[in-house]
């Protein structure tokens, strides 16, 4: 008997072997055949869905460019001037300006202390020249100087605020 390893020197070219492999064929072209008949059949509702969707994509386009239309109409300069004249806007140059000088802080107050309980008043009169030594003179004020604005221009006061506010 022979081995049923296969040998390359001689093939098996026997009637059996081509009808098996002709069947075995023949099963897998059937199984093939009704595996995308099966697909074809789960999936026949998808076409119509699609091109439901394409019809649908196409009116939303058209839609979204009349939109775009609608608001590049409304958006017309002269439009929105209309509608602001209308709600009682004025223009930027026609509207009062108005400014106003910025004082400076005042400097910090000078802690003095507090005035002592009254003691018992003394019989003695004192000299001025005494009552001057005894009550301490209060130090000279601090000189400050104006903070300076590390972006002010020279054509303008250091102490202005100018307030632009603009519409479109």
């Amino acid at each position: 008997m022979t081995s049923p390893r296969l040998r390359l020197g001689s093939p098996d070219l026997s009637e059996t072997t081509w009808r098996g492999r002709a069947l075995r064929y023949v099963v897998i072209y059937l199984a093939l055949a009704l595996a995308l008949i099966g697909a074809r059949y789960f999936t026949q509702e998808i076409r119509p869905v699609l091109r439901a969707a394409q019809e649908r994509e196409a009116d939303l386009l058209i839609q979204r460019n009349d939109l775009a239309v609608q608001v590049q109409i409304l958006e017309n300069p002269q439009r929105i001037r209309d509608w602001a004249f209308a709600n009682g806007m004025i223009r930027f140059a026609e509207a009062p300006k108005e400014t106003q000088a910025i004082l400076p802080l005042p400097p910090p107050s000078v802690v003095r202390p507090a005035p002592s309980s009254p003691e018992k008043p003394s019989t003695e009169q004192s000299s001025p020249e005494q009552s001057s030594a005894a009550q301490p003179s209060p130090p000279p004020p601090a000189q400050t100087a104006p903070p300076q604005r590390p972006y002010s221009r020279p054509d303008q006061p250091d102490r202005t605020v100018e307030v632009r506010t603009q519409w479109r």
